[in-house]
C-alpha cells in the first residue's frame, strides 16, 4: 500500500512556523512614511510597501523588477531606483526589534 504524501496543513507543521518572522520589529521614521508608525511583522512591512509601489506606479514599466523610487522611498533605498532583490536588504536596514 502506498503512502499518502504529508499534508503540509497537518497538525504539527502548522505549530512549527518560526516565530521570528511574525515578530513585530518597528519601522524606522523613514519606512514608517510610507507603512505606518506601527510595529509590523517583516513580512506586513514588505507587503505594504509593494501595496504603496503598485499603488504609486514606482515600478519600471520596461522592467518590472525595477522599483523607480518617489522621494518617501527614496529616503528608505537612499537612491531613485533599486531592484526588488535589493529592497529587502534595504528595508531590513530600517527596521529594529521592539
Amino acid at each position: 500500500m502506498a503512502k499518502k504524501p504529508a499534508d503540509s496543513t497537518s497538525g504539527d507543521k502548522a505549530a512549527k512556523t518560526n516565530s521570528a518572522f511574525m515578530k513585530p520589529l518597528q519601522p524606522s521614521k523613514e519606512l514608517a512614511a510610507v507603512v505606518g508608525s506601527d510595529p509590523l511583522p517583516r513580512s506586513e512591512v514588505v507587503s505594504k510597501v509593494w501595496e504603496y509601489i503598485k499603488k504609486n506606479n514606482l515600478q519600471n514599466p520596461e522592467n518590472k523588477r525595477e522599483i523607480l523610487a518617489d522621494d518617501k522611498l527614496e529616503g528608505v533605498f537612499g537612491k531613485k531606483k533599486v531592484t526588488m532583490f535589493e529592497m529587502n536588504k534595504h528595508l531590513a536596514q530600517h527596521l529594529k526589534a521592539i
